[in-house]
């Protein structure tokens, strides 16, 4: 038992250090235009997807330190207040995907949507008070309508991306069984 934990512990870090590795390039995706990026999210589906596969420890840590470390390795997000707010969104994301995926009733599509809708709702919200802080801190205020562009109305491609690639990502994964749902509430179908 010991052995299968140790096993697990490690398969889940190499697949965290895969996760932060995607996050770090996946923007490259975006040509480096800040637009672009700030609508499709690039960094957000490795850090949701680490979240709901190894966990929200994982999720957390990786969601945590990948704008801070894209920052250092390649100057983008700006640090302040873009990549500080970042830092604490993507954590958020992380840790609410993985543990509201792990504390869902069953592992299924729909019990998918829910965690993703909730960690994508509860990552804005620690987003919009990051960037009140950090801002009312440099002396510049946060306005309402600002977090509703940021958070929903320039995001919505991204949103979209997230809600159609994730579930269909974790839906491939379930098929090559690589990553099984838990298919306990429908007893025509037996877990493998």
């Amino acid at each position: 038992m010991e052995n299968k934990n140790q096993n697990s512990r490690v398969q889940n870090l190499a697949l965290a250090a895969m996760f932060m590795a995607i996050g770090l390039v996946l923007p490259f995706l975006t040509g480096q235009i800040p637009q672009i990026g700030s609508m499709l999210l690039p960094m957000h589906l490795p850090v949701l997807l680490c979240g709901l596969i190894c966990g929200w420890q994982y999720g957390g840590l990786v969601g945590f330190v990948l704008p801070l470390l894209r920052y250092l390795l390649f100057g983008m997000p700006p640090i302040y207040p873009t990549g500080a707010a970042m830092a604490f969104e993507l954590a958020a994301y992380g840790i609410l995907a993985g543990w509201l995926y792990a504390h869902s009733r069953w592992k299924c599509v729909k019990a998918l949507y829910v965690c993703l809708i909730g960690a994508m709702l509860g990552g804005r919200l620690v987003w919009g008070l990051a960037e009140v802080l950090l801002l009312g801190l440099g002396g510049s205020a946060f306005t309402w309508a600002a977090f509703l562009a940021g958070a929903f109305t320039n995001a919505i491609p991204g949103i979209i991306l997230q809600l159609v690639f994730i579930p269909a990502f974790m839906v491939a994964l379930d098929r090559t069984g690589l990553r099984r749902f838990s298919h306990a509430h429908n007893p025509a179908k037996k877990e493998s």
